[in-house]
């Protein structure tokens, strides 16, 4: 994620860093080439009898921003809840801590291992990356047996439920607290639920891939169509409206999955480093994590 600091409107607009610009310049150089092209091509253009005009273009256009504006609006949805649910783990990792250390303090140091464990395995399982250095640091031997699974992040919820189990059948905590507890746990399983959800259903890819098309084809025609009227602004005109259509486009691909590294993805490695500052805290352990913060060209993954 780009996090920038607030900065006068004529000085954003040389922003480059957080920025799509720099992921479809190649595409925008291709749009002022064929713009160059449609120019000197323009005479024998005109001896075909053959002219594109600007009707079609303009009732496309309407449509292509009609359906782009949908689906942005649909992948920062997508983008939105992605970042609720993680907001949520926040404030259940809390609560489980919070409650624990009330019934059980002895058991916290345990219990915090395991909410830190659960966030850095859904980080990895949605970022399709290696969990096994990340759980041996919080897990030690039994990180083994967690590895061995397919549904890692779930055993490790599993591990929760079972020492509360635990907790109950040893007439530690009565029904009320149980109940507490557990509806707390549940708040993990939700998260966890979710996260599912948006990492293995993407939109529909008949939707995406039309639209896809569709704009790519529009931007190859249009300088052929600007051509007649604005002859050498052509270019100018053509990358502008190009760079309109590229970038809606671009920046809806990375909202809809919001996982990743891109600039546009949540920054899970900071969350979950916050996550864990919090609940070594109210352990009251000194040797903290440092606070995230955005690296030279304000990425904060």
């Amino acid at each position: 994620m780009i996090i920038r600091p607030h900065r006068h409107w004529f000085v954003r607009l040389f922003s480059w860093h957080g920025s799509v610009l720099s992921g479809i310049m190649f595409r925008l150089g291709l749009n002022l080439l064929m713009s160059i092209v449609a120019i000197y091509c323009l005479d024998w253009y005109e001896t075909l009898g053959v002219k594109l005009t600007l009707a079609p273009f303009s009732l496309l256009g309407v449509s292509i921003a009609i359906f782009l504006g949908f689906r942005n609006s649909v992948c920062y949805a997508r983008f939105t809840e992605a970042r609720q649910l993680w907001g949520n783990l926040l404030i259940a990792s809390r609560t489980i801590m919070r409650q624990v250390l009330a019934i059980s303090p002895t058991d916290a140091p345990r219990i915090s291992a395991l909410l830190m464990a659960f966030c850095y395995s859904l980080k990895h399982q949605l970022r399709q990356t290696d969990p096994k250095e990340d759980l041996h640091r919080y897990l030690g031997d039994e990180a083994e047996e967690i590895l061995r699974r397919r549904a890692q992040t779930n055993a490790i919820e599993m591990k929760i439920s079972q020492w509360l189990a635990e907790q109950r059948r040893n007439g530690e905590v009565s029904d009320i607290v149980y109940a507490q507890l557990d509806s707390s746990i549940h708040q993990l399983s939700q998260v966890l639920g979710g996260c599912e959800r948006l990492a293995s259903m993407p939109l529909p890819f008949a939707y995406g891939l039309l639209l896809h098309r569709t704009v790519y084809l529009f931007c190859t025609l249009l300088p052929f169509a600007l051509v007649p009227d604005l002859h050498y602004m052509t270019p100018l005109v053509s990358v502008f409206i190009a760079y309109s259509f590229l970038s809606l486009d671009t920046l809806a691909e990375e909202l809809e999955m919001p996982f990743g590294y891109a600039n546009n993805h949540l920054p899970m490695d900071a969350m979950c480093t916050n996550i864990e500052i919090n609940l070594l805290e109210m352990n009251n352990q000194r040797d903290l994590p440092d606070t995230p913060k955005p690296d030279r060209y304000y990425r904060l993954t």
